[in-house]
């Protein structure tokens, strides 16, 4: 799922609004594999804003990402040998805010089904996967359980099992979303609201009206096509499918929601939450 900014200080899962407000300025950009925005109440320093989050984005996507041999995770999975290791801070703090989702959600969103996304196809940037092109007949492997994952916030040490693989996406982008709408803000003053691909935060000053949220099942539907808008003044906003990230794997549609207990995609109850 995701979010597109409109104006009346609006953003959206696909948003829409009325009049547009010419103070806000807003600007939209592909980053982490999805579509991203940034709303500020000073139009004059929309660029800046898109910079200040292209930054943060980047930075991310170096110490968090699952589809690049080079980033910090991967290191860590490849070359840790379940030892101890030192670890950025922004790596860190992404690893411990998945493991206490994991226990607030009993165990539902779990950080360690690396292994499920990649036997289901889903083991490069979601632009990149090749439908049908996953390993014909991998069996399902349920996740291993995050409480593997062992974490020393004094030393700042990570220590992953060996055969253990990480996807942060389930917190990760919510995380960046926090971080950067509050750094926006701080830096350029007024008020900012960050998107990304459907986690949306803001931060500072909003509009009179608040940013306006609206509700569609994909980032790209055209903002006739948006349910519900909501109005977000504070906090945030987040939304997740089975719709927007799906591909075919051995003749039969998957999506990016595991279900760690069996290691095959959640069964589809609702479209979107």
């Amino acid at each position: 799922m995701s979010a597109l900014v409109t104006a009346r200080g609006a953003v959206a899962h696909d948003v829409e609004s009325p009049a547009p407000d010419p103070t806000v300025g807003i600007r939209t950009f592909r980053a982490i594999g999805t579509t991203v925005s940034v709303a500020v109440t000073d139009a004059e320093r929309a660029d800046d804003a898109a910079a200040l989050l292209a930054e943060d984005l980047c930075a991310l996507d170096l110490a968090c990402s699952r589809f690049r041999a080079d980033s910090e995770l991967m290191r860590l999975e490849q070359t840790g040998g379940g030892r101890p290791v030192a670890v950025s801070p922004l790596l860190f703090d992404a690893l411990e805010a998945a493991c206490v989702v994991a226990v607030q959600t009993a165990g539902t969103v779990d950080p360690t089904i690396g292994s499920a996304l990649v036997d289901l196809g889903y083991d490069r940037d979601f632009d990149q996967i090749e439908f049908g092109g996953a390993t014909p007949g991998a069996r399902p492997r349920p996740a291993p359980g995050w409480w593997q994952v062992e974490m020393d916030p004094g030393a700042r040490t990570v220590a992953v099992p060996v055969g253990v693989h990480l996807d942060l996406g389930a917190t990760a982008k919510a995380l960046a979303a926090d971080r950067s709408a509050r750094r926006i803000a701080r830096v350029l003053g007024g008020g900012a609201l960050v998107n990304l691909g459907g986690d949306v935060a803001v931060s500072g000053a909003c509009p009179p009206v608040g940013w306006g949220v609206g509700i569609a099942p994909r980032c790209t539907a055209p903002t006739d096509a948006v349910g519900p808008v909501v109005a977000v003044s504070a906090g945030g906003l987040a939304t997740s499918g089975t719709t927007a990230r799906s591909w075919v794997r051995d003749g039969r549609t998957v999506h990016h929601i595991v279900d760690p207990w069996t290691g095959e995609e959640a069964r589809p109850v609702w479209s979107y939450v």
